[in-house]
């Protein structure tokens, strides 16, 4: 059963911790661990995210995605009939890790369609100036969001803008 949707909150700042990796050999106690800066500034350099996903058969589906890190949510876009998207309609949860493997930072989350126009707005500006990527171009989808919108005809976009927010 999907867990319930929660409102985009700012995420409290997570303690530092240890994998559980029984048998590695891992030092015991905070010696060593990384502060939260570390994995915040890794957040905000990632040019490209990986994100899984479960199948409706749940096998793993994983995908690289742009994303942004902002105000402690990961915001990613997918088209809205993409594996992805169809995916986290049926179980929002998903996993989001930067992309380089020697310095990974893995959040865990629940996924959730972002609805709010002048965020999207202020999202996809972002996204824009990350990427260098003009997206005016596309049609009937989020990205037209850069404009004033008309009261009517949102939920027929094509490209949906999730935010994760981590789990506790």
């Amino acid at each position: 059963m999907p867990p319930k949707k929660q409102s985009i909150a700012k995420m409290a700042k997570p303690h530092a911790s240890r994998p559980y990796m029984p048998g590695y050999g891992l030092p015991k106690g905070a010696k060593g661990l990384l502060p939260w800066s570390w994995a915040e500034r890794l957040l905000n350099k990632s040019h490209n995210y990986w994100i899984a996903t479960s199948r409706p058969d749940g096998t793993p589906h994983v995908m690289v995605v742009w994303a942004l890190w902002l105000d402690g949510t990961i915001y990613f876009s997918t088209g809205s009939k993409s594996r992805k998207a169809k995916n986290l309609d049926r179980n929002p949860r998903c996993v989001i890790c930067t992309e380089r493997a020697n310095q990974a930072v893995i959040v865990e989350g629940v996924a959730e369609r972002v609805r709010d126009a002048a965020l999207l707005r202020r999202v996809l500006s972002l996204y824009e100036r990350k990427y260098k990527f003009d997206m005016s171009g596309f049609e009937k989808d989020i990205f037209s969001y850069k404009e004033p919108l008309p009261a009517r005809g949102r939920e027929r976009r094509r490209s949906t803008l999730f935010a994760g927010e981590g789990l506790p």
